[in-house]
């Protein structure tokens, strides 16, 4: 996947607003592969709608998005499958891990399905992360901020064209926000992926190419 197009698309529940002021929603924009976007919003501009539409997971919208020319309202259910397999990751905001599994079950669900990942690399991201003593330890027993940087290796195991994410540091301080950083700019630059992060305030830091206000 090169392209992620959206043609004047805006959440269904917006429709009813006089004025919508916004880089995204009602207009035309497109990211593109090998890139690196922020999209800067407030609390109730649609956000969190704006992961679920890309990914796919809801369809209650107006106007079009597009995968490369495509529109995803016609992808099948198999098709999505493979895009969520092979080209695009969602590490979103409320995280969507397992609480009753650990640190190390939760990476593994998705790492079992790609294959992309050896164990020593995401070790080694634990490692870098500062929680390699949670490898073992189940998720509802950890912080938001540990189940976080969880989250975030997960959403490495597995082969993408496009990364998102939603406010991936919004409990992380400062140190272990740039280790994230460094961890995504890496993994992206290996697989000559774009990259688009969510904010509301306190953001990854990046050397982003492009930053659009929801």
């Amino acid at each position: 996947m090169e392209t992620i197009e959206l043609q004047q698309t805006l959440p269904e529940v917006f429709a009813g607003r006089d004025s919508i002021i916004s880089d995204v929603w009602h207009r035309q924009v497109a990211f593109q592969r090998g890139k690196t976007y922020l999209v800067e919003a407030v609390s109730g501009t649609g956000k969190s709608s704006l992961c679920s539409f890309i990914y796919g997971y809801r369809k209650d919208y107006q106007g079009i998005i597009c995968f490369d020319g495509e529109n995803v309202k016609n992808f099948s259910v198999s098709r999505w499958v493979e895009i969520r397999k092979r080209s695009l990751s969602m590490l979103f905001q409320e995280l969507r891990l397992f609480p009753e599994l650990t640190a190390w079950e939760n990476v593994q669900l998705k790492n079992s399905l790609t294959g992309h990942c050896k164990r020593k690399q995401i070790e080694d991201w634990f490692s870098r992360l500062g929680i390699s003593d949670k490898w073992d330890q189940q998720i509802g027993k950890m912080s938001f901020g540990q189940q976080q940087r969880v989250a975030f290796v997960r959403a490495l195991c597995q082969p993408f064209d496009f990364i998102f994410l939603d406010e991936p540091v919004s409990h992380l301080d400062d140190g272990n926000g740039k280790i994230m950083a460094e961890i995504l700019h890496e993994e992206a630059e290996k697989q000559g992926a774009g990259i688009i992060v969510t904010s509301i305030g306190k953001h990854i830091p990046l050397n982003y190419d492009r930053v659009l206000s929801l």
